[in-house]
């Protein structure tokens, strides 16, 4: 299934202003550290769905959120939450990101961040857009990216709070598309999906765009405060590797 008929089909289940889906507590919150202080900066959300990311980016003081989905229905949701805030500095485009067309590389941003878009397209889609982030990033901006970690659909049974099901072997199936869901702490759930890759896909994909320093690589999970707030929804994960996020400079 495309995202965009994905995401249309359940926008309602995504909008939300406090965490309540697994990677609200196991990604996100990371994401957050990981761009820093971002008080001034020019920031671009790419995927950003109905925007939580990027409002806790505005409001820890950047001047501008720029954000782009493919998903109408999710753009609807980002607009209404972010005016019922009082966030006027956000702004946001209904784009299909696979044509990298996004941003000006002549006015470049500060920090582009990607949560869970990559996991939507292709390898050769993906490229496009690397390579695209590099033309409209400050050279001394910065780049954090999220995906669902390469090795969950062979090591997470399909249960709840979160699975992929794989379709193939771990190098033989990179750009199949993994059906997948991710649950909310109330009891509902939403479709996800992650075309494979390889670390070795995103590594070799990286340096096709152009990006030549290390990246920052961690692996995310839940923390022992999450099993404490609530072992029936979190327990089931407990030292499971559920997520990836790299940073990186261009």
């Amino acid at each position: 299934m495309e995202a965009k008929e994905m995401y249309n089909g359940h926008a309602d289940l995504w909008v939300r202003k406090a965490p309540i889906l697994l990677s609200d507590y196991s990604a996100r919150p990371r994401v957050l550290k990981m761009c820093g202080d971002v008080q001034g900066l020019r920031v671009l959300d790419l995927g950003c769905g109905e925007g939580y990311v990027g409002r806790q980016i505005a409001l820890g003081g950047a001047s501008s959120v720029t954000g782009y989905d493919v998903s109408g229905a999710m753009i609807a949701g980002a607009n209404q939450t972010a005016s019922s805030m009082g966030l006027g500095h956000l702004t946001y485009h209904e784009s299909d990101l696979r044509l990298a067309d996004f941003g000006d590389p002549d006015t470049p941003v500060d920090l582009v961040i990607a949560v869970f878009l990559f996991n939507y397209m292709d390898t050769a889609s993906m490229t496009r857009i690397l390579r695209r982030v590099r033309q409209v990033l400050q050279p001394d901006g910065k780049f954090i990216f999220t995906v669902p970690h390469p090795m969950l659909p062979w090591i997470k049974s399909a249960e709840r709070p979160f699975y992929m099901k794989p379709k193939g072997g771990y190098l033989s199936a990179v750009d199949v598309p993994f059906p997948g869901r991710i649950w909310r702490r109330d009891g509902e759930s939403v479709e996800v999906q992650a075309v494979h890759k390889t670390f070795t896909t995103y590594f070799q994909a990286l340096s096709e765009a152009g990006f030549t320093k290390m990246p920052l690589v961690e692996e995310l999970h839940i923390a022992a405060e999450h099993v404490e707030m609530d072992p029936d929804f979190f327990g089931p994960l407990v030292d499971l590797p559920l997520h990836v996020a790299f940073s990186l400079q261009p």
